[in-house]
């Protein structure tokens, strides 16, 4: 037994309904099984209690975050997962189709490179420095946010815009 305290159901709900909120408002939605989804949030109280961040439930963090950037809820594999196959690797988000009913959740196949394979964080770049980035930026076209990784999101966190609306900016 763990010398840590346990997540109470207080702090369970509390996180819950943020992240259910969150989601919502980011075009995002939560797997319907409420005591299911209580028990990836569990998951993610247990992490951050253990390691001072919520590291994804269903993956084995390192303990230190520099390392785990990319399995920090929600973590970098979500969108390509939901957009793929109906939800992320653990199944805490699902796509609109999931939730309709209209698309089953089946086994989805682990996205996350091995170790030495992992892009590491970069140390920023010093103030007018140019170089490549490691990921392209994309424009939401309708309000200007900004945004670098493989593709546009699949709808714009700031005016819900869908992912036909943005632009590679750069």
């Amino acid at each position: 037994m763990s010398d840590r305290p346990q997540p109470t159901g207080e702090e369970i709900d509390r996180l819950y309904a943020k992240l259910k909120k969150d989601a919502e408002a980011g075009g995002y939605n939560l797997n319907p099984d409420i005591d299911f989804t209580k028990g990836l949030v569990e998951g993610l109280l247990v992490n951050e209690k253990r390691y001072g961040y919520q590291s994804c439930p269903c993956r084995i963090a390192s303990g230190r975050k520099e390392d785990d950037l990319d399995i920090i809820c929600p973590c970098d594999y979500r969108d390509p997962d939901v957009v793929e196959w109906g939800a992320c690797y653990c199944a805490l988000y699902v796509s609109q189709a999931v939730l309709d009913g209209s698309q089953e959740l089946k086994s989805i196949p682990e996205r996350r490179p091995p170790p030495d394979k992992r892009k590491k964080a970069a140390a920023p770049a010093p103030a007018g420095a140019a170089g490549p980035l490691p990921y392209p930026v994309w424009r939401c076209k309708v309000c200007g946010y900004l945004c670098a990784r493989d593709g546009p999101p699949e709808v714009c966190p700031v005016c819900k815009a869908k992912k036909d609306r943005f632009e590679r900016f750069m």
